[in-house]
């Protein structure tokens, strides 16, 4: 007695729904991690009704605390190291645009010292961030 033998072919896992859930993974992860702005720096910016200025290509953003502890792009610096930090950016683009975020309790003298150490690095675009107001 002979038994037929049947020819399979072999089996293979489809991996295209599995490419497919891997790139909206790296999609989402890329577009959320892009969109949160200093997060963990709570600032109670100050009101004005001044149009918002456009960003350009290179800009770093200080965050001054009530407390005067000063961020810079949201990583905790001194004024020197700003100053240090300011130097580099004035290296690679003099175009820099500095983004002060004090918050309204912050001393006069210490948003002044920033720009200050900003403009003697060679930074001379700088701006203030406000809060529009309500009506």
């Amino acid at each position: 007695m002979r038994f037929q033998t049947r020819n399979r072919d072999d089996v293979q896992l489809d991996i295209t729904p599995l490419v497919d859930v891997v790139f909206l993974l790296l999609i989402f992860f890329m577009l959320s991690t892009t969109l949160s702005i200093n997060p963990g720096i709570k600032v109670d910016l100050p009101k004005a009704s001044a149009k918002q200025v456009k960003r350009k290509k290179t800009t770093v953003r200080i965050a001054i605390e009530p407390s005067g502890r000063i961020y810079a792009d949201g990583k905790k610096t001194s004024l020197q190291k700003l100053e240090g930090i300011f130097a580099g950016l004035a290296k690679k683009d003099p175009d820099t645009l500095v983004i002060i975020e004090a918050d309204r309790k912050v001393y006069h003298g210490v948003v002044v010292r920033v720009m200050d150490a900003a403009k003697t690095s060679g930074l001379n675009k700088l701006a203030i961030a406000t809060e529009p107001k309500r009506k």
